[in-house]
Order: structure tokens, then sequence, then C-alpha cells
């Protein structure tokens, strides 16, 4: 089993949305960034390489979200709550990124893997977790 990972990036009660550009099946529709792990990578390296990669910003992670959601035979994804410490979230990799509120969540169209992360990620939110000033 291959781990992807995503964050959940939080400042001020509200989490950052990707949107992706491919693959085709998968162009328009959100994600919260990240990628896989890498052979003798750590998945909290992964995530920070990941988003240093896809964002061009500097993340410490504050702790993984409850549970797995296996991406097809091979593959699963895991999601970590983060904050930003270096830098302003910019696309790369993606056309556009959004910060959404507990109750924006379902204003955008998640990919599948992320859906089951949502109602965690919500409940945190309205909780405003995070450090002070995240």
């Amino acid at each position: 089993m291959i781990d992807v990972v995503g964050a959940a990036l939080v400042h001020e009660g509200r989490v950052l949305a990707a949107r992706r550009t491919h693959p085709p099946e998968a162009a328009g529709r959100w994600e919260l960034p990240g990628g896989k792990v890498e052979d003798g990578e750590t998945r909290d390296a992964a995530l920070v390489r990941e988003i240093a990669e896809e964002l061009g910003c500097r993340i410490v992670l504050d702790h993984w979200l409850d549970g797995a959601v296996r991406i097809g035979p091979r593959h699963r994804l895991l999601v970590a709550l983060a904050h930003v410490v270096e830098g302003e979230p910019r696309p790369h990799e993606h056309d556009l990124v959004r910060w959404l509120g507990p109750d924006e969540l379902d204003d955008v169209d998640w990919l599948e893997p992320d859906r089951p992360f949502l109602p965690e990620l919500g409940r945190l939110l309205r909780g405003h977790v995070g450090r002070p000033g995240q």
C-alpha cells in the first residue's frame, strides 16, 4: 500500500482547497493538496515537501486526522492538519486555491477520497483549531 498524504492547511478558521488541472478526470475538482510518500520518506516529510512543491510555502504539521481512505487497489489517503509558517500558498500545480470556512466546505466539488475527512475537518474549523492567530 502506497501512502498519499494531504494537508488540511488551516488559517483563521478556514481550510485551503486546491483545484486540480490534471488528470482530465480530476480537472476542475477540489482537493486537500499533497501527494505520494516516496521510498525512505516519512509521511510528515513527504507532506512538507509536497506543499513546498505545489504551493511554494513551508508548513508545520499539527496532527493527523482520523482514518485513511483507499484510492484504488494500491494507494491510501491520509490527511494532516497543518499551518503555514513561511510564504503565502500560491498554486503551482493547481489553477486555483481557495480558503473555505466550515459552512463553505460543500461549496466546491471535492475529489471522492477527500470527502470522508470533511465532517471531522468541519468540526475542527467550527472549534477554530490551530495555533494562536491560526
